[in-house]
């Protein structure tokens, strides 16, 4: 007992001596020595641009540091890579992203790292001002695509942390190509009829952990895509959104696959979708393997669990063919609450590639306090525990 005591007294103690050796060694950068004005209207992106290059060039840690305040900055990429492996980006204050969408709106990303690594991106709010790009597209006009607030490429060692994500244009934080990424912390606002805004999405990457974070926007909280492995998702709460996802898969013939997924201790409030995986009707080389779902509580969502294997939003040019996204070993243990609709689990499994393996072990979900009713198609597995509605695997 007394080793145990006194190693939870030293590790705090040696990570402290150790971040406090950091901050006296590593080289700070303050954007203001750099040009940039915090009055949210001077375009401070040359001067972002500049102590990057600084940083970059180090071969020493480094911070650059952006104080309280509001800075303007156009679309802005942080390109690797750097002489060290250890820049801080400290926000104090706000990043303003142009209020006319049209600065960006064809950009793809406002704020973009690139073949780096040992990144660490912390605090501050980052405001896309995506409303009226919204505006333009529930309109039905002829508008850009929109940016991606934050993106990072190609690149290992990440940390987001305490970061606040306001009206991106379109999804908030993109994971591309990346190894060891850890956000936590996070933040993610947008109105819960803005489209296209994914919290998180998270594709061709390995080894990514997303905790204790909050996530309410207008399309998933939480999108994982093709060729994302050992993926691990704990404590968010998601709402509203369209829930957590993993897809849209299968629209590509040849796309890598999605595997050793967790997603534990979620809380859905008012979703569209719970836990979802989604994959076109259509021929494909892609998979699903190897998900645990647990630990989830629903609050009035209106697709607690589903997976939907003719995906087709809109349901316009919809291809009608068998998916050949193979789906396999996905565990439901202990999800509980409340569904929206009368049917709370739908499995629409592919006709050629019947989903197996699906376990459901004490899944509880109601409508309108009485049972709630499940729906299967093409989807084999078993059950432990009390499953409520009754099962319908075969």
């Amino acid at each position: 007992m007394a080793r145990t005591s006194s190693s939870r007294v030293l590790l705090p103690l040696l990570v402290m001596a150790v971040f406090t050796s950091y901050l006296a060694t590593a080289a700070q950068y303050n954007v203001l020595s750099y040009g940039a004005k915090p009055d949210g209207i001077t375009d401070s992106t040359n001067a972002f641009l500049a102590a990057w290059a600084q940083a970059c060039s180090s071969v020493s840690p480094s911070t650059i540091y952006a104080p309280p305040g509001r800075f303007y900055l156009r679309n802005v990429a942080f390109k690797g890579p750097c002489k060290n492996n250890a820049i801080v980006v400290r926000i104090d204050g706000t990043l303003q992203a142009p209020t006319d969408y049209r600065v960006i709106g064809s950009a793809g990303n406002w704020v973009f790292f690139q073949n780096v690594d040992g990144v660490t991106v912390s605090v501050g709010i980052l405001d896309g001002h995506g409303s009226g790009l919204w505006d333009c597209k529930q309109s039905g006009k002829n508008c850009p695509s929109g940016a991606t607030t934050l993106g990072f490429s190609n690149s290992k060692n990440i940390a987001i942390s305490r970061l606040t994500s306001l009206n991106s244009h379109m999804f908030h934080i993109v994971i591309n190509g990346c190894t060891n990424v850890r956000i936590q912390g996070v933040r993610v606002m947008a109105s819960g009829n803005s489209p296209n805004t994914d919290g998180i999405h998270v594709q061709l990457s390995s080894n990514v952990t997303i905790l204790n974070s909050k996530i309410g926007t207008g399309d998933d909280c939480v999108s994982i895509g093709a060729g994302t492995t050992n993926l691990w998702i704990e404590n968010v709460v998601c709402g509203p959104g369209h829930g957590i996802s993993i897809g849209s898969l299968g629209k590509d013939l040849n796309e890598p696959g999605v595997k050793n997924v967790t997603v534990k201790t979620i809380t859905f409030i008012g979703t569209q979708n719970g836990l979802r995986i989604k994959s076109w009707g259509r021929p494909s080389s892609g998979f699903v393997r190897n998900v645990l779902f647990q630990h989830a509580v629903m609050t009035n969502v209106q697709n607690p669990i589903v997976i939907d294997q003719n995906y087709c939003p809109g349901s316009r040019n919809c291809p009608g063919l068998a998916s050949g996204v193979e789906i396999s070993d996905v565990i439901y243990q202990d999800i509980k609450g409340t569904s929206a609709t009368q049917i709370a689990v739908k499995f629409d499994c592919s006709m050629k590639f019947p989903c197996k393996g699906i376990r459901l072990e004490d899944v509880e979900l109601t409508y309108k306090n009485q049972p709630a009713g499940a729906s299967c198609n093409n989807a084999g597995g078993t059950t432990s525990g009390v499953i409520q509605p009754d099962s319908c695997l075969t």
